[in-house]
C-alpha cells in the first residue's frame, strides 16, 4: 500500500496502490473516487480490493495531487474537467496504461470502477473503445463526451439508485439506448428508493438526494464482485 506517481501527458499524478498478498500476476481494478478526488474513501477500496485479491489502483484525475478542500471546491474541480472531456479521458488512458505496466499485474485482466464524477470518467473510458475486462460506474453520472461514443471493448455493469437527482429515469433510459448501441455486454442494476452517493456512509442529507443506503450499498458491492469474477474469468 503506498502512493505511485504517474504521468499524463504532461501532468505527474498521485496515485495509491494496493497489493495482495502472494506471487502475481494479479488482475488490477482501477478505482476512479468522486469528485473530491483521490481520498481515504477511494484508498478504502483499493485497500479492500486487494484482500479480495487484485490489485487496488486508486487514481488521481485532477493531477499533482490535487483534492477538494470543500464541497464547493470539489465543484470547482470537476467543472474544469467536465468543460474538457479530452484531458479526462487521457488521464483515464494514462491511468490505464500504468495499471497494465504495474509490478505483478495481469496486464489482459484489469477493470475500472468509479464513484460520483468518477462513473462518468470510467464511462467515457469504455466509450473510448478501450479495451478493459470490465467497467462498474456506481452512482454515476451519464451525459456522453462530445466527441460521442466509439464501439466499447469491455463489459460494463451500471450500478444506479433510481433516485438520483444528477442521473435522473430519462437519463437512465438514455445511456441504456447508448450501450445498445455500443455495447455487446451491458446491464443496468437500479436500486429502488436511492438517490446520489448510496455508497458514501458520510453521505447524510436525503433531502438534497444524498445518501448512505447500506442495503443498496452492500448489493451493489455484490454484484460488482460477482462482475469481476466472472469478467477476469474469461479474460
Amino acid at each position: 500500500m503506498s502512493e505511485l506517481r504517474y504521468t499524463a501527458g504532461d501532468t505527474t499524478c498521485v496515485g495509491y496502490v494496493a497489493y495482495p498478498k502472494g506471487a502475481g500476476p494479479h488482475p488490477v481494478v482501477i478505482v476512479t473516487p468522486a469528485f473530491g478526488g483521490l481520498d481515504d474513501f477511494a484508498r478504502g477500496k483499493a485497500d479492500w480490493l486487494a484482500s479480495l485479491g487484485y490489485i487496488g489502483f486508486a487514481v488521481d484525475y485532477y493531477g499533482e495531487g490535487r483534492t477538494a478542500r470543500d464541497e464547493a471546491h470539489a465543484s470547482e474541480l470537476m467543472h474544469v474537467l467536465q468543460a474538457d472531456r479530452a484531458t479526462l479521458l487521457v488521464r483515464m488512458q494514462s491511468a490505464l496504461d500504468t495499471a497494465r505496466a504495474l509490478p505483478d499485474a495481469d496486464a489482459n485482466r484489469v477493470a475500472a470502477i468509479g464513484f460520483c464524477f468518477g462513473g462518468k470518467a470510467v464511462l467515457d473510458l469504455a466509450r473510448s473503445g478501450a479495451s478493459l475486462s470490465g467497467v462498474v460506474p456506481f452512482h454515476g453520472i451519464f451525459d456522453a463526451p462530445p466527441s460521442g461514443c466509439s464501439k466499447m471493448n469491455t463489459s460494463v455493469l451500471v450500478l444506479h439508485g433510481w433516485d438520483d437527482p444528477l442521473a435522473k429515469p430519462d437519463q437512465a433510459v438514455g445511456l441504456a439506448t447508448e450501450l445498445t448501441e455500443h455495447c455487446d455486454d451491458w446491464q443496468i442494476l437500479a436500486f429502488g428508493h436511492t438517490s446520489h452517493a448510496f455508497t458514501n456512509p458520510n453521505a447524510q442529507n436525503p433531502k438534497a438526494g444524498m445518501a448512505y443506503v447500506p442495503s443498496s450499498n452492500d448489493r451493489a458491492f455484490a454484484a460488482m464482485q460477482a462482475f469481476l469474477t466472472e469478467r477476469f474469468a474469461q479474460s
